[in-house]
């Protein structure tokens, strides 16, 4: 009887989804996936629900995307980084990042070619090289610090070396690549004549010191670097799945060419929204990070008491922390005893590391915490009964 091609073989149900069912089975608390529990700026709904009610959001919008969206990406792009995104060539709209990152991969890289992946990365990236014929290349970053080895990144890169997949500020680490570390990636793209695929979801989620740098923004980068980014994040909408990917004309043309034949065009009405959300002025990025700063501090709390030992974040909306002094199981055994005994669910972080690494994370597991505070509260009585 025939069955499914080879090259899906590998790749079974990704790690979210058996985490989301068995969280559902047990009634636990959902603290795995980065999926907001809240609505983003209501002036962005609002004018995504004015798109389907006025028609004019209710067909095929351009493949690319409306112009409205392509200019406000560009135009974010400037005002926030300096960058000179050509509105009309250098930015294409994708149906979230993750299609972004699917559409960069095959279409700047070719059969033979070595993309790195520094892990622990996010699940897409691996099958995505895979499938466009390249060999990964692992580098992995190692707790506490979460950092990668100078050494090992510059053993990765090698004449084969077409591209680097890298993502600042990091899931599911919350690490931001600080100037150095990007520096070091920047030299060896121009040594190497490689490609930067930069995934920048998080790209206004950091706390305290660290400062998010677009890779693109640093000398010779800009024409070496696609750069995915999405609504979803930053505007809690990640069920509306509209992305963008955006760089030198020249890369961008090839991410094009791949997601024409996807999906070819990206939800329409969530365009328009998203035009009025990229519109919003500082204080709406202020007042993010403040309400994300209240919500680590809890979890951190929440975890600490219970006896976990973390890697407080310096992005993005996840902790990473450590369980050795509460179980012996490795992170997988850990992940169901969490949601069966205590009624909370996280990830095991091992699924972001090739079989060879996986050893790294065997005591980690990743929390959210991008959740209604009653639901940080109440996962905080919960994980108190661990300690």
């Amino acid at each position: 009887m025939p069955t499914y091609a080879d090259r899906v073989a590998p790749f079974g149900t990704t790690i979210f989804s058996e985490i989301n069912t068995l969280a559902q089975q047990h009634n636990a608390l959902n603290l795995s996936q980065g999926r907001p529990d809240f609505d983003g700026p209501k002036v962005m709904l609002e004018a995504a629900m004015d798109a389907i009610r006025t028609g004019i959001g209710n067909q095929y919008p351009p493949g690319v995307g409306i112009p409205e969206f392509k200019q406000a990406v560009a135009k974010h792009a400037q005002d926030h980084y300096g960058l000179p995104i050509d509105w009309e060539t250098g930015v294409i709209a994708s149906a979230g990042a993750s299609e972004g990152i699917y559409s960069a991969v095959l279409g700047v890289v070719n059969p033979g070619d070595e993309v790195i992946l520094i892990e622990p990365y996010f699940d897409i990236y691996l099958p995505a090289v895979e499938w466009a014929g390249a060999k990964p290349v692992f580098v992995p970053m190692r707790p506490p610090e979460w950092r990668f080895d100078e050494a090992e990144l510059r053993a990765a890169f090698n004449d084969k070396t077409r591209a680097i997949i890298i993502n600042t500020p990091h899931n599911p680490t919350g690490r931001v690549f600080d100037q150095e570390e990007l520096a070091l990636i920047a030299e060896l793209c121009q040594k190497y004549d490689a490609i930067v695929i930069a995934d920048e979801v998080y790209e206004h989620l950091t706390y305290g010191d660290a400062k998010h740098v677009p890779i693109s923004t640093l000398p010779g980068m800009f024409e070496r670097t696609l750069t995915v980014s999405s609504a979803a994040k930053t505007f809690s909408v990640t069920g509306w799945k509209v992305g963008w990917v955006m760089g030198h004309p020249d890369l961008v043309t090839g991410a094009w060419r791949i997601r024409q034949n996807i999906s070819f065009a990206v939800n329409h009405p969530g365009q328009w929204g998203v035009v009025k959300a990229l519109e919003l002025g500082q204080s709406y990025y202020d007042d993010y990070q403040a309400m994300y700063t209240r919500k680590r501090q809890m979890l951190s709390d929440a975890l600490i008491n219970a006896g976990f030992k973390i890697s407080e974040p310096e992005g993005a909306f996840y902790i990473m922390a450590d369980f050795s002094d509460l179980f012996d199981g490795d992170d997988v055994a850990f992940t169901k005893h969490l949601i069966t005994e205590a009624g909370v669910a996280c990830i095991p972080p091992s699924a972001f590391f090739c079989p060879e690494h996986q050893s790294i994370a065997h005591n980690h597991v990743r929390f959210t915490y991008c959740k209604r505070d009653e639901i940080l509260e109440e996962a905080m009585h919960k994980l108190a009964k661990l300690g």
